[in-house]
């Protein structure tokens, strides 16, 4: 790599700012009717799956964070695939330098890491690459840190006082990236180029945090997957916004992690129910919840119903206009990636841009997020909610099972 340039020549926009006081406001001024989003076909029903919840009041302490992932990890998994000595990757949100719920809780990062460590893992890393508003990598040229984003955000110190360690793929620049395969019937037209990182470790839990998202509608699980994909792969995957919730669930289905994601969980004790993903309203329920599963589709699953959940409780005030810019119109969402795209390779790519569409988040059925997910692994899975401590109070499972039936 030729040139590091972390100053004159980077031009970073925060996306909250540039909706909030930028241009977009005025498209919104003029658009800002509501739509609903395109309603989803009714799924096939695929195997049953675990999903392993805990509860946590409001305001509880970080030890008791962490004894919560601790035991939601021992209930989601019986941690067979991991041999003494396996190398594992723990893999957050670190989208930005912004604090939890905006990025995953430093606490569940430190209960994971420990708890890895005690069934026997020898090297555990903790890795992402934050979004283009906050690092820009090129061929030639690195700005911006997910290094430094993470130290800001508490993962960084959380990971190392448990005894990981930190791995940043633009720090070793463009050359460390490896072209892999998704599923057969693709919407990539090129390859996803990933971390080689990959290669080295034997496992992955991935620990996504609970989020709105102004293009996406959420970012939990199985949306995270783009904080592995290098720059060029983050353009078309924008640029091609016809197939955008399709094209991030397709790159969990490439070899390189397929194969090697063993746990999801999310430490939902607080969740950023608007706006999204740096920053939004943070709601902090009276009973929060750690939740983990094998299967990612499970996982959010329950993620999408618990999001829903917690909005419901988010002021009306807070969910409209700009402070919600999902919740207003496609015209919104589609100018601002293609402000993304212009980031990722100029005019000449922006003006390329396809239309994103939104689809109606009040039914999570309507997700194509997940709706390509059952395409892929068979189905809508059946829920199994379990609760080993019995620190769920029925009425939250009955929600969390209501809104997600069939």
């Amino acid at each position: 790599m030729r040139g590091h340039n972390y100053s004159y020549q980077c031009f970073f926009v925060d996306r909250f700012n540039w909706l909030r006081y930028g241009f977009i406001d005025l498209n919104a001024a003029v658009l800002g009717w509501r739509e609903k989003g395109a309603q989803g076909p009714v799924p096939e029903i695929g195997p049953q799956r675990k999903v392993a919840l805990e509860g946590v009041p409001g305001g509880s302490s970080e030890q008791a964070v962490e004894k919560a992932v601790r035991n939601a990890a021992e209930n989601a998994t019986d941690f067979s695939w991991l041999n003494k000595g396996d190398r594992v990757l723990v893999k957050p949100a670190c989208n930005s330098a912004q604090k939890y719920p905006a990025t995953t809780s430093p606490a569940g990062i430190r209960a994971m890491v420990k708890l890895l460590k005690d069934k026997g893992a020898g090297k555990v890393m903790v890795s992402d690459m934050a979004g283009i508003e906050h690092v820009r990598l090129t061929p030639d040229t690195l700005c911006g840190s997910t290094r430094e984003c993470m130290k800001k955000n508490g993962m960084a110190q959380a990971a190392e006082s448990a005894g990981a360690e930190l791995f940043f793929p633009e720090e070793s620049g463009w050359d460390a990236f490896f072209e892999d395969s998704p599923v057969s019937g693709s919407h990539w037209k090129n390859g996803i180029y990933l971390p080689k990182i990959l290669k080295e470790i034997e496992h992955v839990v991935l620990m996504p945090r609970l989020s709105r998202h102004p293009l996406g509608g959420a970012t939990l699980g199985l949306k995270a997957a783009v904080g592995y994909i290098r720059f060029d792969s983050r353009l078309e995957y924008h640029r091609d916004a016809s197939s955008f919730f399709e094209k991030h669930t397709e790159i969990n289905s490439t070899p390189s992690l397929q194969d090697r994601l063993r746990l999801t969980l999310s430490v939902a004790t607080k969740a950023q129910t608007t706006f999204g993903p740096d920053e939004g309203f943070a709601l902090e329920p009276e009973l929060g919840l750690v939740f983990g599963s094998e299967s990612i589709v499970a996982h959010d699953l329950i993620a999408m119903a618990w999001l829903n959940h917690c909005r419901e409780s988010t002021p009306e005030s807070e969910k409209t206009g700009m402070r919600d810019p999902y919740s207003t119109n496609t015209s919104v969402i589609s100018i601002l990636n293609g402000g993304l795209v212009f980031l990722l390779g100029g005019i000449a790519e922006a003006i390329k841009t396809e239309t994103l569409k939104k689809f109606d988040t009040d039914n999570i059925y309507n997700d194509p997020t997940l709706h390509r997910a059952f395409e892929i692994w068979g189905g809508a899975p059946s829920i199994e909610l379990t609760d080993g401590y019995g620190t769920v109070p029925e009425d939250i499972k009955k929600d969390l099972q209501k809104r997600i039936v069939l």
